[in-house]
């Protein structure tokens, strides 16, 4: 018996291919759609940014309160008090 051999890698054209939507949108608009593209990214950056400034003042914040309170600085506090003596 002799193996037949399959020969279905045909060449395709390009007129075989179906249309991409790079192809059927002009120059123009892709150009508009990477530029909103850009200024999306760069609003969800500046929002990144201010959401961690935000977060490192109240950090901040919160150190400070605690460096004033009294019970705070007890409780944190090592009790060895005789190597102050």
């Amino acid at each position: 018996m002799a193996k037949k051999k399959n020969n279905t890698s045909m060449p395709s054209s390009a007129a075989d291919k179906p249309a991409t939507l790079k192809d059927l949108l002009g120059a123009e608009t892709i150009a508009k759609l990477k530029e909103q593209a850009a200024e999306l990214k760069q609003d969800e950056d500046r929002k990144k940014e201010e959401a961690r400034a935000k977060a490192e003042a109240a950090r901040k914040a919160e150190q400070k309160r605690l460096e004033n309170d009294f019970e705070h600085l007890l409780n944190t506090s090592k009790m060895d008090w005789q190597k102050f003596k």
